[in-house]
Order: C-alpha cells, then sequence, then structure tokens
C-alpha cells in the first residue's frame, strides 16, 4: 500500500474552500492534472460520477464520505488498484482553514505508481487555497 498526506494552511474560512470541494466542476480551477470530472448526482455520499486525469481516459469515481465544511473521500478503481482520496478541512483557532489530503492506494504496483499520482498534489492544494483567499477577499470587497 501506498499513502502520501500533505497539509497545508489558509486564511480562507470553511466556508470559503467548501464550495471549491463541492462543485466539481471547480476542481479544475484549482487541480491542474484533470481535464473532466462530473457526478451523476449530488455532491453527496454514494454518488458517482466520472474524472479524467491529464493523458488518461475517464475514470468512475464514488465520494464515500461527504460532510458539509469539513471534506469528503472518495474511490477510484483504476489499473487494478484501488485509489482512495480523503480531503479535510479544519478550522483554525486564529482564523483560517487547515487543508489535509490524504492518498492511499491499494494494489500490486502502489508503490510504483503512488509518486505519480500524488506528484502535483502540493501544488493542487495551493492552488485550492489561494482560489479559495481570493473568493473570500471578493466576498468582503
Amino acid at each position: 500500500m501506498f499513502t502520501f498526506e500533505h497539509t497545508i494552511d489558509t486564511t480562507a474560512s470553511t466556508d470559503a474552500v467548501w464550495p471549491l470541494y463541492a462543485d466539481v466542476s471547480a476542481w479544475l480551477r484549482w487541480d491542474h492534472g484533470l481535464v473532466a470530472v462530473d457526478l451523476d448526482g449530488p455532491f453527496a455520499e454514494g454518488v458517482g460520477g466520472r474524472i479524467t486525469p491529464v493523458g488518461m481516459d475517464a475514470l468512475p469515481f464514488t465520494l464515500t464520505w461527504v460532510e458539509r465544511g469539513r471534506g469528503f473521500a472518495d474511490e477510484t478503481p483504476a489499473m487494478g488498484h484501488l485509489l482512495r482520496f480523503h480531503h479535510a478541512l479544519e478550522p483554525l483557532p486564529g482564523g483560517g482553514t487547515q487543508i489535509t489530503h490524504r492518498i492511499e492506494i491499494e494494489g500490486p504496483a502502489a508503490e510504483e505508481i503512488g509518486p505519480k499520482v500524488v506528484g502535483d498534489t502540493p501544488e493542487a492544494m495551493a492552488a485550492l487555497a489561494a482560489l479559495a483567499e481570493g473568493v473570500q477577499a471578493a466576498a468582503h470587497r
């Protein structure tokens, strides 16, 4: 099994970050490793959809946990592996949000494909935080 976790802090509130999770079309604005994402229903536990990483065909995924303002998790079966993505939001005591993304991969070549799957995670999270900060600043103007 391959596991990767990255955490960043942002001045944006969970209320500013959450909509960028809940609207899967917004994922393309902060995760440049994706070319398409769609859901077959609302952003809710048990709902499935398709996610298309750059250079790959669309892959099915299912939301396995969704808690408004707190985070979500999803699973994607791909290439004989199971990829689990967990996205958590934790309000910071002085304001802002701690964002943590954890990726787990199970399968025969998990250790080999893992670094390729998570390679742009820190950049995507930084883009997510910057986008949320911009949304929050615009709302306060």
